[in-house]
């Protein structure tokens, strides 16, 4: 009788496991899709998200506070999600920042290599620049075009550093 009481529970304490995993999934799904659809959210911008149950942590870095305060509303609106903790960072206004941007973006997109990712709806290489610092964010499909994108920031006008943080896309 015990044994039976024990694997039951063991049986509930899996099902209660996949339940929830799969939630999260849903809701993971539900917040990438509320993110990448803001309407002001560009190739300038990074959000990140972290899920920890029904809580969910913004990051990243934006141009426009009213991108910050719409991805809180816009994650707030999904179903599953209890409490939002927003620590996206506002970047300074700066036209020398700007203009950094601009030319960057050239640099990356009008590449050969890499310009068919310009054509996406939302391109894969995101660039930050903090007081002529940049910081490339994102997923590429291989090392070459990783390594490529940081040679064409590197070598644009005004730029200080280049972070490059993208990540080779998993082809298995």
């Amino acid at each position: 009788m015990q044994s039976s009481l024990v694997k039951l529970l063991a049986l509930a304490a899996m099902l209660t496991t996949s339940v929830w995993a799969a939630d999260a999934e849903r809701i993971a799904r539900q917040v990438r899709h509320e993110l990448v659809m803001l309407p002001y959210y560009s190739v300038f911008d990074n959000l990140t998200y972290k899920i920890d149950g029904a809580a969910v942590t913004l990051g990243g870095q934006v141009t426009r506070p009213t991108l910050r305060s719409g991805a809180e509303r816009a994650v707030k609106g999904v179903e599953g999600v209890a409490d939002v903790v927003n620590e996206i960072e506002v970047l300074p206004v700066s036209s020398n920042d700007d203009r950094i941007r601009t030319a960057v973006y050239r640099a990356i997109y009008y590449h050969p290599v890499l310009s068919r990712y310009a054509i996406q709806s939302v391109p894969p290489i995101h660039i930050i620049v903090r007081n002529g610092d940049v910081t490339l964010e994102g997923v590429v499909r291989d090392p070459v075009e990783r390594d490529m994108a940081a040679l064409q920031a590197n070598g644009t006008a005004g730029v200080f550093s280049v972070v490059n943080n993208l990540q080779v896309e998993n082809r298995e």
